[in-house]
């Protein structure tokens, strides 16, 4: 009873923080005439409760697909849907066909607030909770609770969840596939996931991980026997899943491409950002190298969008390949997780069309390995958090933000004392290191060294937080902060991708490993 107890405490403590960040303001309040996300999922559920599914992804005098136009898999719209059902039942005018665009009311905020609350509860806090219980290494009840609290009061899901406005169903949905994984339920794993890529089209951030684990685990068990029989059993489950999502659509090969191509819209090129010495105010920055590199090279200005496309699917690709051939030929589920991180840190640095909110979905990963290596992983989130600033600057969130922050940190720091977990060992590094010459002579004073550039980075990130906040930019400079921001949390970022990609390849305990569970 003590371990549920624990666990309920945490659970409340973990509500408590998101209730009080959702009385703040959300994406696009009171900012006519597109508003924000949070507008964007209130009109997704007028369309899809006044329009019939034919319509929904067309533009049509009833649907104009500049304004929101839905952009997301078929289990977004049916969510929408029922979203949009409950909200007829308690007021009309929430959902009325054209006249409800940007409405706005107490009532309103009320019940859409309340439907993330209910999505988390109902899909993401149990997989947290089920997932810090499975883990044999926090098997003590205190370590269990503990580890939930630091993955539940991450702040850069609470505030984008419960602040900015969305739902976290498909991280839900993917941690769900990853707790069947770990105990062995491939075929159930297959299907979370798939609901979880058929709601949002991110989630092909963490789709080759979970094909080069399964494929791996086919291969283990031979091709020729009981392999087989799996690889056909998960191709079987992947195909009735998506032929579920995606059966009202089927009918019509039109109504399919134009999903697709609501999905993946090519023609905008590399990012929607504008470049440094525009006059105005521009769109959100991306901690990405590309929008990175923009400072030095007009990248939009130099390549044609389709070559765009193309360098960025090379580089991605290049990218995740180690970590993708490492997992496929000796598949394991700590190998996985870390592949997990990788891959999705690969897709946020290079793919094509970035979000800033992108982040989460390399976040999430490393929450589940924050047991493995406290010490980086609460680093990574801090850093992941900060990348979010410009955007929940512009969301009037820089209170919840300066609040959750430094509290999570508080909060790692007492549960796992991470600055006195910065050894080589403590860190996975050790096969690397003990690979390289001089390995003994530098070791000493690694922690040290580790230690040091942590409380540089943080100081850092305070520091250009609170100017952010309080020092208006340069007339001429605009964006002076948030390419700031960006330019500086993507480089932490690719040194995070060098660090995992090294913990992964170097992992001596994936190596030999007879039994995938």
């Amino acid at each position: 009873m003590e371990k549920w107890s624990l666990m309920a405490l945490t659970v409340l403590l973990a509500l408590t923080v998101r209730w009080a960040v959702s009385l703040g303001s959300y994406s696009g309040a009171g900012k006519p005439p597109m508003y924000g996300d949070y507008e964007a999922q209130r009109h997704w559920q007028e369309i899809t409760y006044n329009l019939p599914i034919r319509q929904w992804y067309f533009n049509t005098s009833d649907n104009n697909l500049l304004y929101w136009g839905l952009d997301y898999p078929p289990l977004t719209a049916y969510h929408s849907f029922v979203c949009a059902y409950i909200a007829k039942l308690i007021n009309p005018d929430w959902v009325a066909l054209h006249t409800s665009r940007g409405y706005e009311s107490q009532p309103h905020k009320l019940f859409m607030r309340t439907t993330v609350f209910v999505a988390d509860l109902l899909v993401y806090i149990p997989a947290v909770i089920l997932y810090c219980f499975s883990l044999k290494e926090t098997s003590a009840k205190k370590k269990a609770s503990t580890c939930a609290l630091c993955i539940l009061l991450y702040p850069g899901l609470i505030l984008i969840d419960h602040g900015h406005f969305q739902y976290p169903l498909s991280l839900g949905l993917a941690l769900w596939a990853v707790l069947c994984l770990s105990h062995d339920w491939d075929l159930l794993g297959s299907v979370a996931f798939c609901l979880a890529l058929n709601y949002k089209q991110m989630e092909l951030y963490h789709s080759l991980p979970f094909f080069c684990y399964l494929l791996g685990k086919c291969f283990k068990k031979g091709l020729k026997g009981k392999g087989l029989v799996l690889l056909a059993k998960l191709a079987g489950t992947v195909l009735v899943s998506f032929a579920a999502c995606w059966l009202p659509f089927g009918t019509d090969v039109e109504q399919i491409m134009q999903v697709l191509r609501r999905l993946f819209p090519i023609d905008r090129g590399l990012f929607e950002a504008c470049m440094f010495s525009s006059p105005t105010h521009c769109p959100d920055k991306v901690a990405n190298i590309w929008c990175s590199l923009s400072v030095l090279i007009k990248i939009k200005n130099v390549i044609s969008p389709r070559t765009q496309l193309k360098l960025s699917f090379a580089v991605t690709f290049l990218s995740l390949l180690p970590a993708c051939i490492k997992l496929t030929v000796q598949p394991s589920l700590r190998g996985f997780k870390f592949a997990l991180v990788s891959c999705a840190l690969s897709f946020f640095l290079f793919s094509f069309q970035v979000h800033e909110k992108s982040i989460l979905l390399v976040s999430v990963p490393v929450c589940l390995i924050i047991n493995e290596i406290p010490f980086m992983a609460t680093w990574f989130l801090l850093v992941s958090t900060f990348s979010l600033l410009p955007l929940l600057l512009k969301d009037e969130l820089l209170l919840p933000y300066a609040v959750t922050t430094p509290a999570f940190l508080a909060v790692c720091l007492a549960s796992f004392s991470i600055l006195e977990k910065t050894s080589a060992e403590d860190l996975q590094l050790k096969a690397f290191s003990l690979s390289l010459k001089g390995y003994v002579s530098w070791v000493k004073s690694f922690p040290r060294i580790v230690r040091s550039l942590f409380l540089l980075s943080v100081a850092l990130m305070g520091a250009l937080s609170a100017l952010s906040a309080a020092v208006p930019p340069p007339p001429r400079l605009p964006d002076l902060f948030p390419l700031a921001v960006a330019v500086v949390s993507c480089l932490h970022f690719l040194l995070f991708l060098l660090y995992f990609n090294v913990v992964m390849l170097w992992d001596p305990k994936s190596r030999g490993q007879k039994k995938i569970s």
